[in-house]
């Protein structure tokens, strides 16, 4: 069932947005001096990616940019939410800057700020370059301070113009998913390796932020971060354990060094891993931010599993309760309680809804249309709840909706499709969807509240 959105919660000032990342999206993986990164390495291997797929060509938004500008001004939008592939900007991972890497992201900012839509710049979506790697990648604290040297390159280049940088997308999935789970790049399944990832990357996050700020004085800079709301699926006292563990596992451990807290001690217990902590780096972590991007997709209802893998929480499939593409539940309460979370119990100051979206099998129709209710459907509900939570005190100052462009959606290869556009992979064609239509139908009637005050 729909509900219907408060748009008047929503300040005059919201920005309206999509979101992509570099190796989803890009292709020309040996273009211009680009090297490898742990996403073509991992991707090629067999039986990795659904289909054999990879991201050679994905969208070929590299020569396609300013199609896609086009169509960000066909839906409407004013800001876009895009990723810098670090092994385009410096190939060997640390070392000299490839000036022909950061020509393409100066192409594509002026673009958009010339179609008048602001660029929100991340410099970390996981695609390490694959000699960093080599080298042990993010279990060694070299890796942070690269991604620092980096960050510096970037923003001195186009920190001119973009104001809006994110330091890392999501680090719970480089450090869980692609050290413990193996189901992402680099693909490991070591406890020791992903608690030394998740210590570098936020320890990296830090450095970053100093050296953005350094190199663009004028940066407002944010850490995107995925969640889900916890909940036991009984009121056992070991199923309410494992839910405070997986909150620990997916929240805790990420919010509270960057908020000041430190790690948590009973997660720290729980992993068993010493940190590589030196004098000096909960400061670094805790670096002040400016904003905080938020990405949801859907809730975790667990019970305990005490002889599963870390955080021994093992999550409950519900059929009562409606599914997307991705067998993930719906959940659009859950964006609301996250929000609100995120404002009362850590004091962010400025909120954006970074990533929000859903896949399903969508069909071309005889006429080429692409019809995706479900989507649609999904959006409403989620953008319903962002307007509760702002009515309640969240600091919410945008929302992108992932994604801009049907992808290559990583271990799922190009069958999975969140875009509010469709992309035809054999042709590059792009058709919008009924759900991008909506999208740009909402966006308008949101700015002709503006028009009326």
């Amino acid at each position: 069932m729909s509900k219907a959105i408060d748009l008047a919660a929503f300040p005059r000032d919201f920005l309206w947005g999509t979101a992509t990342s570099a190796y989803q999206i890009e292709g020309a993986v040996a273009e211009d001096g680009r090297s490898p990164s742990i996403w073509d390495t991992f991707s090629h291997l067999p039986g990795r990616i659904d289909n054999d797929d990879h991201g050679d060509e994905a969208c070929d938004h590299y020569h396609r940019w300013p199609q896609d500008i086009a169509l960000m001004r066909e839906l409407g939008t004013d800001a876009y939410r895009l990723s810098v592939a670090w092994p385009r900007v410096v190939p060997g991972g640390d070392g000299p800057v490839n000036d022909r890497g950061l020509d393409f992201y100066d192409r594509l900012v002026d673009g958009l700020l010339d179609a008048g839509i602001t660029p929100s710049v991340t410099l970390y979506h996981w695609d390490l370059p694959q000699v960093l790697q080599d080298r042990g990648g993010w279990t060694e604290r070299a890796t942070a301070e690269h991604l620092a040297a980096y960050a510096s390159a970037v923003a001195a280049r186009l920190g001119d113009r973009v104001t809006r940088w994110a330091t890392l997308n999501e680090p719970l999935c480089s450090a869980w998913i692609g050290h413990l789970e193996g189901r992402m790049a680099p693909g490991l399944t070591d406890l020791t390796a992903a608690v030394r990832a998740s210590y570098h990357l936020l320890l990296g996050h830090g450095l970053a932020t100093q050296a953005i700020r350094a190199a663009a004085p004028g940066a407002r800079i944010g850490l995107v971060t995925n969640h889900s709301t916890v909940e036991a699926a009984t009121p056992r006292p070991e199923d309410v354990a494992a839910a405070r563990r997986l909150d620990g596992h997916l929240t805790r451990w990420w919010l509270d060094p960057v908020y000041g807290r430190g790690f948590p001690a009973d997660m720290r217990e729980l992993y068993g891993v010493d940190l590589p902590e030196r004098a000096g780096d909960p400061e670094t972590i805790a670096a002040p931010l400016d904003w905080h991007g938020l990405n949801y997709y859907f809730p975790a209802v667990v019970v305990d599993d005490p002889d599963g893998p870390v955080p021994h929480a093992r999550e409950v499939h519900r059929p009562e309760v409606p599914h997307t593409g991705m067998d993930w539940p719906i959940d659009a309460d859950g964006l609301e309680s996250l929000l609100l979370r995120l404002t009362e119990d850590y004091g962010v100051r400025e909120l954006y809804v970074t990533e929000n979206g859903s896949s399903f099998p969508d069909t071309v129709g005889p006429d080429g249309a692409v019809d995706d209710p479900e989507r649609t459907r999904y959006l409403e509900g989620h953008l319903a709840a962002c307007a509760r939570a702002v009515r309640k005190g969240a600091p919410l100052a945008g929302y992108y909706a992932w994604s801009l462009l049907d992808n290559f959606e990583w271990a799922y290869g190009y069958d999975k499709r969140f875009g509010l556009v469709h992309v035809d992979y054999a042709t590059q064609r792009r058709t919008v969807k009924s759900s991008g239509r909506w999208y740009a139908d909402l966006i308008r009637a949101h700015r002709a509240l503006g028009a009326t005050d």
